[in-house]
């Protein structure tokens, strides 16, 4: 199974590739007509060629006459310069959501687009050709979009604790996901029909566990990274020092040149995000950024000591207040995943850790038991004592379950008087023997309802997949438990029932 199919188990909406994008591709593939085809396509929508041909006429190419067609610009940029800028402006516009409270797809795509322009302006520096370069930056991180669009709770809990803790995105994407938005990026990309000259390198941009003659523009894509970080990240000058010492090192650089190709990343990025229709807010060249702070450094004639302590005192508050932070957000995203009656998992967290078990029990050889079950005859008991001692009654339940489960089992109610127990590492023998023993449990149980003592029973279904079986989807086992269940109810309650997978 591709990560990508694995990470949207839900069948989130996913982009689709734009329509226009795909055509473009297809007019390129065609190597006789594709100029034709291609300045056909583009002059079909006039926003699009707008901007095109504003983005030609800027200061970013510097042609020395003014291009006023499509067509001038194809013959002096060239096929595959015109039809990377096409499909940057196509997907940018239609890869987004809605703004939200810890992410922001406008800041998401400006920080992109100044790796865009950052990867470009360092292949000039470096006299390393390559047309794709610019869509291939602009595209490196779009699994981060897709991861956060099918699983936004998860990606925020990334996002939160890659700001605790300092740890690169990839190892806490990995850690919260199982894979990475490298992985993700280049699938999806792949997927829409792009080249491999620009998947292939996103697939490894952070690793660089690239090909040979991949290897230089995943490198790029790795700096045109440390470019954004410059501007739109903390720690800028350690990011310049980072680049400096790698280009200084490998290819002899001088320190100027890179000083001076920092400085006109901002100054590009200007002009090209107002193309994208994206506020550059107050960006200015990283040189004026560090006068400006040496200048209010003087203001404040702060000596040395006093600098280092109120460093120390800041850094201390923002780590405390980060760990509050996370904390903060954990604790929402906890409530947001509980049954506000019963306190247990809801539906939505059992069908989302359903994927992740059942995707990892059938990657690693292992079994998974799942459980379910609900209170038999429940509508005589709201119709005698009401609803109020119905939800007393599930309360009671609940808390009868989660005593008796192990710290790895997780407990959902499914819903009404339905509830659902995920047994991970559980063999089917082992999952009957439990089962059992909880029936007898609430058998057992008394709920003092007004003045009367009421006692319930469930009817208990069981479904275990094990290595080899032919069942690898979280559907099949939630079927085969409902089905067992059922099976329990027709036979006359108050049982437990197998299913057979």
């Amino acid at each position: 199974m591709g990560r990508l199919k694995e990470l949207n188990k839900d069948n989130v909406k996913l982009p689709s590739p734009p329509a226009i994008a795909v055509r473009i591709l297809e007019a390129v593939k065609q190597d006789d007509s594709s100029f034709a085809e291609l300045s056909r396509i583009v002059s079909a929508d006039p926003a699009l060629t707008a901007k095109m041909l504003k983005v030609a006429n800027s200061s970013y190419y510097a042609l020395p006459n003014k291009v006023d067609t499509i067509e001038k610009a194809l013959s002096v940029l060239g096929v595959d310069v015109l039809k990377n800028i096409a499909l940057s402006f196509v997907i940018a516009k239609e890869v987004r959501g809605d703004e939200g409270e810890g992410f922001s797809f406008e800041y998401f795509w400006k920080k992109s687009v100044t790796c865009a322009v950052g990867a470009e302006l360092l292949s000039k520096l470096l006299r390393y050709k390559n047309d794709d370069i610019f869509v291939c930056a602009l595209l490196q991180d779009i699994g981060i979009l897709i991861m956060f669009l099918c699983r936004p709770l998860d990606y925020l809990q990334v996002l939160d604790e890659k700001k605790v803790t300092g740890a690169p995105v990839t190892e806490v994407e990995r850690k919260v996901f199982g894979f990475d938005h490298q992985e993700i990026g280049a699938e999806l990309l792949q997927e829409w029909g792009l080249p491999e000259n620009i998947y292939g390198p996103i697939r490894h941009h952070h690793d660089g566990e690239c090909t040979d003659d991949q290897r230089m523009q995943a490198d790029l894509l790795r700096w045109s990274a440390l470019l954004a970080s410059v501007y739109h990240g903390s720690r800028s000058a350690e990011r310049v020092q980072e680049l400096k010492l790698e280009l200084v090192e490998r290819f002899k650089i001088e320190e100027e040149r890179i000083d001076a190709m920092v400085d006109s990343v901002a100054e590009k990025c200007i002009e090209i995000l107002s193309s994208f229709e994206i506020d550059p807010g107050n960006m200015k060249p990283f040189s004026q950024l560090l006068q400006e702070a040496n200048e209010e450094l003087r203001r404040l004639n702060l000596s040395y000591e006093q600098l280092v302590m109120e460093f120390k005192q800041a850094k201390e508050k923002a780590e405390r207040l980060a760990g509050e932070l996370m904390e903060a957000n954990t604790k929402l995203r906890e409530l947001a995943f509980r049954d506000g009656l019963t306190g247990l998992y809801n539906h939505r967290y059992f069908q989302e850790l359903m994927t992740r078990d059942m995707s990892s029990t059938v990657r690693y050889g292992s079994v998974l038991s799942l459980m379910m079950f609900d209170i038999d005859h429940f509508k005589l008991v709201n119709d005698t004592y009401g609803h109020p001692g119905g939800d007393l009654i599930l309360r009671k339940l609940a808390t009868l379950v989660q005593e008796s489960m192990r710290t790895s089992d997780v407990v959902a109610r499914y819903g009404g008087e339905e509830f659902a127990v995920i047994l991970p590492m559980t063999d089917a023998g082992g999952c009957k023997v439990f089962a059992e023993r909880l029936r007898r449990k609430v058998e057992q149980m008394e709920t003092k309802i007004d003045e009367s003592l009421v006692k319930i029973t469930v009817s208990i279904g069981l479904a275990t997949y094990e290595p080899g079986m032919a069942a690898t989807d979280k559907s099949q086992l939630i079927d085969a438990a409902d089905r067992a269940l059922y099976q329990s109810k027709k036979n006359g309650r108050n049982r437990v029932s197998v299913a057979t997978m």
